[in-house]
């Protein structure tokens, strides 16, 4: 079995049906000299295999962890599971066609106790070692050993109020490595011998990705998606980088143009002293951009530098995810960003006037958008919002509150709209989203993936909801000082971020300096179909 090498000067470009869009689009951001972490990858074709348990199939991936990490140590000089210079990896999927969130990743892999003296040793930072240590527990226990999240969350939650911190970013490293020691008793008893055995680590990891392709989560996404001829997930290990080290550090998603209304000018999410799963997941809310200036002045200019580039490279606005170690920028994953219709028509007419496109590529982009029924929806006389969130896609939203997928499903089925309204929705909520007429969450951000999805699926969405407290068990809500009860009415305008009980009044406009040059694209397409052809002489 071929496995594909990232970085490091012996970048390989192989296309997204063998490799997955994720890492193929990695190789070419490395091929263009941008700072991409080494990675290697797994291909596509080891899922099926590994899912049905087939013979030699675990093998192939054993052999093909083996020669990955033996070039991913040549790489960075580091040592996988070392007790002086330690190699950490992130264990991530990536299909042929994007799936944001649906599938499983796994970071700090190789994280044994070794490796958390290696790094105190490497980096002089025990918070960051133990840090890592209990974010390898908790993504592994949850991932690989399907334990329930919320275990992990409750220790968190009573250490935090036992040490008086305002959350787990106000831990300092004592706190940290009773953290992590506390947490290792919730996965011992499942643990098989992989707590100290870096490879064993990675084996798991990269077996669970590959699993992760069936999914109830994932399945439902492929048929709303109509996904279902993909042949499977990639997966791809890659150096771990770290945006947990201190406020000079961080991790973050960027878009290159808003993919709510189309806008040209970047979104840019960052959550200081934190990784990834921080940001995509919608548990953290981002830094201020008042806050990400002051302790990384230069990124902004650098990363808008970055994503202007990838937008020329690919054609098209791209959604990005970044890590900030030390002040240094490393970017860890492009793909096409999801984007809302009204989004979609603007960022096609933008792109041929820029040159990036011709006006038959921005037809075909938009072919599935229903331009008849492409309005613009606004609240008239609204009143006093009962609460105010940040907005993340962009509408407007009215229906009958429901507080989790299941009493979305029943009040659909009853003919009514749905607002689904989630402490902090994840991908897992999909088939939710895809009855909602519109989703709010207390947490989150613009950039997780619950907003990708919404955005997707042209539903208003709100996020960051800090007003919103959500009653399971009484099956009502607190919106400041009202209460709103399951079934009830309310409205949600995804452009300003704000809520309202009761049914609001709407009107309807449409684009139409938008639509009349789509229709120009079409006149002179037809025009062109029109033409005698005129038979090639040899």
């Amino acid at each position: 079995m071929h496995i594909v090498r990232i970085g490091a000067e012996a970048t390989e470009l192989r296309p997204a049906d063998e490799i997955g869009a994720k890492a193929a689009n990695l190789a070419r951001m490395a091929a263009l000299g941008l700072p991409v972490p080494p990675a290697f990858v797994l291909p596509v074709k080891l899922c099926a295999d590994i899912i049905a348990g087939r013979a030699q199939a675990k093998q192939h991936l054993r052999d093909g962890l083996k020669e990955g990490i033996a070039f991913l140590e040549g790489a960075t000089g580091k040592r996988f599971g070392d007790r002086r210079q330690p190699l950490l990896v992130s264990v991530r999927s990536g299909a042929a066609r994007s799936m944001p969130g649906m599938l499983d990743t796994v970071l700090n892999v190789g994280c044994t106790s070794n490796a958390v003296h290696g790094l105190i040793r490497a980096t002089g930072r025990p918070r960051l070692a133990w840090d890592c240590r209990r974010r390898f527990l908790e993504s592994f226990g949850e991932t690989v050993l399907e334990l329930d999240q919320a275990a992990f969350a409750a220790r968190i939650s009573e250490l935090v109020a036992a040490e008086c911190a305002g959350n787990d970013r106000e831990l300092d490293s004592e706190a940290l490595e009773r953290l992590a020691t506390d947490e290792q008793t919730l996965v011992e008893d499942r643990a098989d011998g992989w707590l100290d055995d870096a490879f064993a680590q990675l084996e798991a990891a990269a077996e669970a990705v590959y699993r992760s392709w069936m999914s109830e989560r994932a399945q439902t996404y492929r048929s709303l998606q109509n996904l279902e001829a993909l042949e499977g997930t990639a997966v791809t290990v890659q150096t771990m980088v770290f945006g947990n080290g201190g406020l000079a550090s961080g991790a973050g998603v960027a878009f290159s143009r808003d993919p709510s209304t189309g806008a040209q000018r970047p979104m840019i999410d960052l959550v200081l002293d934190a990784q990834g799963e921080d940001v995509v997941s919608g548990r953290r809310v981002p830094d201020t951009a008042d806050a990400i200036a002051r302790e990384l002045p230069t990124i902004e200019v650098e990363l808008g530098d970055v994503l202007k580039r990838l937008e020329r490279e690919f054609t098209d606005v791209q959604d990005v995810e970044f890590t900030v170690e030390d002040g240094r920028l490393w970017i860890l994953q492009t793909r096409t960003a999801k984007r809302t219709p009204r989004a979609a028509v603007r960022i096609a007419i933008d792109l041929v006037h820029e040159g990036l496109i011709s006006e038959g590529d921005a037809a075909e982009r938009i072919a599935e958008i229903d331009l008849a029924a492409l309005a613009e929806t606004r609240l008239v006389s609204a009143g006093k919002p009962a609460a105010t969130a940040i907005g993340a896609s962009g509408g407007i939203g009215i229906g009958r509150a429901a507080f989790d997928s299941e009493s979305a499903q029943r009040l659909s089925a009853a003919g009514e709209p749905v607002i689904l309204l989630r402490p902090d929705t994840s991908t897992a909520d999909v088939a939710g989203f895809a009855l909602a007429a519109g989703i709010v969450t207390a947490v989150g951000a613009r950039t997780s993936h619950a907003a990708l999805v919404a955005r997707q699926m042209g539903k208003p969405c709100l996020v960051g909801c800090r007003e919103l407290s959500i009653d399971p068990i009484a099956r009502r809500a607190q919106l400041a000082d009202a209460v709103l009860s399951e079934g009830e009415w309310v409205t949600i305008e995804g452009d300003t971020g704000q809520l309202y009980l009761g049914r609001c009044e709407t009107v309807e406009t449409r684009p139409e300096a938008q639509l009349a040059e789509i229709a120009r694209w079409q006149s002179q397409a037809g025009r062109h179909d029109r033409r005698p052809r005129v038979a090639k002489t040899q």
